[in-house]
């Protein structure tokens, strides 16, 4: 990846986390955050990666109300944003978190066994 891509992740990524914080009025849209975001080298799509807390349920609803909400997203970056070409944005769960408090929890049953 080059400069420019990782300055236009980080870019998109923060304006992302304005939009969704201030703007977006979804009801189906819960504790979602953007974790990052991998811009192609053409610049014609990217990735945008969310962490989603809650329930299978929830994770769905917020996830399709992201995926329906990613066309004005990006008209909203395109008015936030100087380049010539906003990409489409991809809009994919990032399940690392969660994965990370699984193992956090399994080291505590672990460490609390031992100690019994």
């Amino acid at each position: 990846m080059s400069q420019r891509t990782d300055r236009l992740d980080s870019q998109i990524r923060a304006e992302l986390a304005e939009l969704m914080q201030r703007e977006m009025k979804d009801p189906r849209i819960g504790f979602a955050t953007i974790t990052r975001v991998e811009t192609a080298r053409d610049l014609g799509s990217a990735k945008v990666w969310v962490s989603i807390m809650g329930s299978e349920e929830e994770r769905q609803q917020t996830m399709k109300a992201l995926t329906d909400a990613a066309p004005w997203m990006r008209r909203q970056l395109g008015d936030r944003l100087t380049l010539r070409h906003i990409p489409q944005l991809i809009v994919k769960h990032d399940d690392s978190i969660e994965a990370g408090d699984r193992v956090l929890k399994l080291l505590r049953e672990i460490e609390d066994e031992g100690t019994s």
